[in-house]
């Protein structure tokens, strides 16, 4: 690998102000102002000019997808955000090329309501084919008969395939098999063989696949039937039977004519997908239940509307905030489209739980704002112990830029109060290219912080934070696969220093953790502008019966920097520029 990775943000937008009621008219004398009552806010409504929904007899299709992925091929930090929703039914000739800020749906119950005899590529023609700045882009709910027999989606973070079904095989490989990343595949069915090729790690949960063809550093499942058996680190599975717990991510589909969003229930010890057999398990909302955003609206009325017991819809595009979103309710539901992006503004943080059941966040960007915020998410207020096993909070495609399209700050990203907190499929990136980037310029200390107790996460991508890139405090959390690079432009060995120890660890678990688990969790370093920087290890935890890891490994990109240990004091060092993994199986 080389400076040539990954990474990107969001844009910026207009802001308008809430919409409020007259006043009552004042009396000719003198009296009191009278209060401002603002208009209720109405649910339902369009979803704005960049969702754009076809059925089977619309025509134009390809000319449309192609109008936008060619607007939004190299965009990678752009304003554009865009998605596409097919009704049910069966389109034919199609070849939906995905760019950056673009996601593709279908609106059936089932991925197989909407069938596509034809492809949604992602390929990396725009960057030489380098597939490691594939990010930003999702499908979701369709089925695909590919016109060769096999789609090519060569992504890299942020990138889901969830709730798909494709008649044929995936190849996950840029053409010409260049370098890829990425990546995350969930609730999908995958009738032939899966094909990593240079993908170096991945995850997939709760599917089911033909066969799966190889792996490079880490490949990682759980709740995968006809997945390969467990072999790491020859060869690179690491395979749980069973997901603990999971809940899929919420969906637009239509019932009729109406816009509804599906809310998947959770499931204990999950295995294969959740459609295919009848209705799917949950329960649903009408459109009329959410307040519809658009671009431009104020924190002040998505708030409005959250008091007013709506959910929110985010429409694709860039919204900027002068106030934390605040989710007070249980059962809230906000979920973005194509990428919704928001920006606070002020050093604020996007968004607040509180300390609920059954929050469910999904499907939007956070980009941080040029003033330092002190944390951009935050589920739970601090200190809570509340259980909240019976209906958790879900964290899902929720992903987070600093710096990239410009300079950005914020203390910490992600800040997990909150028990029993789900977060499944995140992307939590320090930018390390674009502009505004620099060790203080889009200065970011820590990626996740886990305070609450029984948290657990699959599918964790968390990169180039200045100290830690993930810290647990809270006790019996688990991690199912984690993928992390050290942060690339550390000056030199002074500035990573931890007191005594020689960098950061990736992934630190605090000292005085009793119960703690991880699978199939990988760091690199590429220490580029100091290649004398040493990193003492990847992972740091008690050292304790509890606190158990399977599957590690520290991997030195071409020689630029290198690792001590695995974990602790346990594993070898990395050396030379061979780029070849050092790996622990089991710890302690």
């Amino acid at each position: 690998m080389s400076s040539v990775r990954r990474r990107t943000v969001l844009g910026a937008a207009a802001a308008a102000s809430a919409l409020v009621g007259l006043p009552t008219a004042a009396s000719a004398a003198p009296s009191t102002p009278t209060a401002v009552t603002p208009r209720a806010l109405p649910g339902g409504g369009d979803l704005g000019p960049n969702v754009i929904v076809f059925d089977p007899s619309t025509a134009g299709i390809q000319a449309k997808l192609d109008q936008v992925f060619a607007q939004q091929e190299t965009a990678q930090f752009g304003t554009g955000r865009y998605a596409f929703f097919f009704k049910p039914g069966t389109y034919s000739g199609l070849n939906a090329q995905l760019g950056f800020y673009t996601s593709i749906a279908g609106l059936g119950l089932s991925p197989d309501d909407t069938t596509i005899n034809g492809d949604v590529t992602v390929d990396a023609g725009w960057f030489n084919g380098n597939a490691t700045q594939n990010f930003w882009r999702s499908a979701e709910n369709l089925a695909l008969v590919p016109v060769s027999g096999t789609n090519r989606w060569a992504v890299a973070q942020a990138a889901p395939f969830r709730r798909m079904h494709v008649r044929g095989s995936l190849n996950l490989a840029p053409n010409g098999y260049g370098w890829a990343s990425g990546g995350y595949i969930a609730d999908s069915r995958i009738d032939g063989q899966v094909q990593p090729y240079s993908q170096q790690q991945w995850y997939t949960r709760d599917s089911v696949i033909g066969s799966w063809l190889n792996g490079v550093w880490n490949m990682v499942f759980s709740g995968v039937q006809g997945a390969p058996a467990q072999g790491f680190p020859n060869p690179v599975y690491t395979t749980l039977a069973t997901t603990p717990v999971s809940r899929e991510k919420p969906f637009l589909y239509l019932n009729g004519t109406e816009y509804r969003v599906f809310l998947p229930e959770k499931r204990t010890n999950a295995s294969g997908v959740t459609w295919g057999n009848g209705t799917p398990r949950g329960t649903s909302l009408s459109l009329s239940q959410f307040y519809v955003a658009k671009p431009g609206v104020t924190a002040a009325t998505l708030n409005q509307a959250l008091t007013q017991g709506l959910h929110l819809l985010l429409t694709p595009g860039i919204y900027h905030l002068d106030q934390p979103i605040q989710v007070n309710r249980a059962n809230t539901v906000v979920l973005g489209l194509g990428y919704a992006t928001l920006v606070p503004d002020n050093g604020v943080t996007a968004l607040k739980t509180a300390d609920v059941d059954g929050v469910r966040l999904a499907g939007f960007l956070i980009d941080a704002g040029t003033v330092n915020s002190s944390t951009l998410l935050e589920v739970g207020p601090a200190g809570t112990t509340t259980d909240h096993s019976a209906n958790p909070t879900t964290v899902q495609d929720v992903f987070v830029r600093i710096g990239g399209a410009g300079a950005g700050k914020a203390t910490t990203s992600m800040v997990i109060n909150n028990r029993h907190t789900i977060v499944d499929h995140t992307w939590l990136w320090r930018a390390d290219h674009g502009t505004g980037i620099g060790w203080d310029t889009n200065r970011a200390d820590y990626g996740l912080v886990v305070n609450g107790a029984d948290v657990l996460t699959t599918g964790l991508f968390v990169e180039h934070f200045n100290k830690y890139d993930v810290q647990w405090n809270g006790e019996r959390g688990r991690t199912i696969f984690f993928q992390n690079e050290k942060a690339y432009d550390a000056p030199n060995q002074a500035a990573i220093q931890n007191g005594s120890i020689k960098g950061y660890a990736a992934y630190k678990v605090a000292d005085g953790v009793t119960v703690h688990e991880g699978w199939g969790l990988g760091s690199y370093c590429y220490y580029n502008v100091d290649p004398t920087i040493v990193q003492h290890n990847g992972f740091a935890a008690p050292n304790r019966s509890g606190v158990k890891f399977h599957d590690l490994l520290v991997v030195s990109l071409g020689g630029q920097g290198q690792y001590e240990h695995v974990i602790n004091e346990t594993g070898a060092a990395t050396s030379g520029t061979s780029t070849v993994p050092s790996t622990v199986v089991s710890y302690p």
